[in-house]
């Protein structure tokens, strides 16, 4: 009887062992995917001295920088429009050159001072970290090119750049730099930013050649007649939030 029992503890203890292995395998493979649904870019170094925003985009071109799609709709059940959105970006010895195109339903451009509500407009956006201590970057730009940057480790309590260094920002945009009320119908636009990396105001950045960073970009409009919430690299989280670095992809830069 003793036998029998102790034949019964040891069984049980195997499957108990097995469970815990199965468990932390479990994890693991969770981590694996989560790992790998992250995106990763490829950011080509190129020579662009002088070089003015509304030249930005035949130099992409000539340098054969790919557009990327931008086409995560992750609220889809609240959020589901999804407007054709692409971007492109490559670095130089001291700035991101970044390109974007849209078609979208209708475009809205009531902002026209830097560091106003851009993202209620029709926007497209840059979320970055450049350091290695956790603060990230946001730069939202309309549709007739108003910036807004802040910066800070977290989504409340942001800091903005000040009009220095957003001037510091050229851009470019093919609807033109003058405010205007929402337009109904499909509309295609661009807009190219050249950001040179004082932009990055908290810190003191020279050369981000061969460094692996960590970013998203993203497409919305809180406040037009369809709103939307797109992203390059997916996001999860129950509500509409841009600003979790959890969720950025990775970028490579020659």
């Amino acid at each position: 009887m003793n036998v029998i029992r102790f034949q019964m503890r040891k069984y049980a203890a195997i499957v108990l062992m097995l469970f815990g292995m199965m468990n932390v395998c479990v994890v693991l493979c969770a981590s694996a995917i989560t790992k790998n649904n992250m995106k990763e870019l490829k950011v080509k170094k190129i020579n662009a001295a002088g070089l003015q925003a509304d030249a930005l985009p035949a130099l992409l071109d000539k340098e054969n920088v790919a557009f990327v799609p931008i086409t995560t709709v992750n609220w889809a059940d609240k959020y589901p429009y999804r407007p054709e959105v692409s971007f492109r970006l490559a670095h130089t010895d001291d700035a991101f050159l970044l390109h974007f195109k849209v078609k979208e339903k209708s475009v809205r451009a009531r902002y026209g001072n830097d560091n106003g509500s851009v993202w209620t407009d029709s926007c497209v956006e840059f979320f970055v970290i450049p350091g290695g201590d956790g603060t990230y970057y946001n730069i939202e730009c309309n549709c007739i090119g108003t910036v807004l940057v802040g910066a800070g480790s977290e989504r409340t309590e942001r800091e903005h750049a000040t009009q220095d260094a957003m001037n510091g920002v050229q851009r470019w945009s093919s609807l033109g730099r003058l405010p205007f009320e929402e337009r109904i119908g499909e509309t295609g636009w661009e807009v190219a930013l050249i950001i040179p990396y004082t932009v990055f105001f908290k810190h003191k950045i020279s050369s981000l050649d061969g460094k692996t960073l960590k970013g998203n970009f993203y497409k919305c409009g809180d406040e037009l007649q369809t709103p939307h919430f797109l992203s390059w690299n997916p996001i999860e989280t129950e509500s509409p939030n841009f600003h979790v670095p959890e969720y950025f992809g990775t970028l490579v830069l020659e």
